[in-house]
């Protein structure tokens, strides 16, 4: 008996997903507002690391650059952004299972969800088909940010550092100022500030990228 909506089983085709055990893709795609036994967090844990050793063999054979260098890439092209930008890409928001609750809170546009989901079908990937396969995969999904240089680019927080120990200033202070929504499409507001210099603030899907909003933001205005 088939378990997957025949629909998202050649969507999973057609974006190159090679499926075999249903009721383990069915669970990749279950957000825990359902409230059913099996959901996608386990796999996401796993997928996560699928795509994180992916990436970096890639880079590895890819680029001459110091560890450094590939560290910071590799933290750019894993991020949970970049993952529900791939996402978008496939279009999986339209086969995530969600409840109508979750789904009207927006959760099927989060970064948060979709990103994790993302990494969940990876996990499944991995789980059906080996690691050989889950890598030729992500090095198709992935390819226009890996060829496009993202992570290059030295990151946001990490640039703000730089600038104010160079100008003899305390270092950056990121502060919460304001969290809403629900638990799965979450808003962070943050303000950043460098003393006697100025702040500035951004609202993003998580902690993480709204300080790195924030930071980007403040370096536009006073860097």
């Amino acid at each position: 008996m088939s378990v997957l909506n025949p629909d998202t089983r050649k969507w999973l085709e057609d974006t190159g997903f090679t499926v075999g055990d249903e009721a383990l893709w069915q669970a990749a795609l279950t957000h825990g507002s359902l409230g059913e036994k099996r959901d996608y967090e386990r796999l996401e844990f796993l997928g996560d690391r699928v795509l994180g050793l992916a990436i970096a063999q890639w880079l590895f054979e890819q680029s001459e650059a110091p560890e450094g260098k590939l560290a910071q890439r590799l933290n750019a092209i894993v991020s949970r952004e970049m993952c529900a930008n791939v996402a978008r890409g496939i279009e999986l928001a339209d086969h995530i299972r969600i409840s109508k609750q979750a789904r009207a809170d927006g959760g099927r546009d989060s970064d948060n969800i979709l990103g994790d989901v993302m990494e969940a079908l990876l996990g499944a990937q991995f789980l059906d088909n080996g690691f050989k396969a889950s890598r030729k995969l992500v090095n198709v999904l992935w390819r226009p940010a890996l060829e496009s240089g993202a992570g290059e680019s030295k990151h946001p927080k990490s640039a703000l550092q730089e600038w104010a120990a160079g100008n003899r200033r305390k270092p950056p202070e990121y502060e919460v100022i304001d969290r809403s929504g629900p638990d799965h499409a979450a808003k962070f507001t943050v303000r950043v500030s460098v003393h006697k210099v100025g702040e500035a603030t951004a609202t993003a899907n998580s902690k993480g990228e709204a300080e790195k909003a924030a930071a980007r933001e403040f370096m536009e205005r006073f860097g």
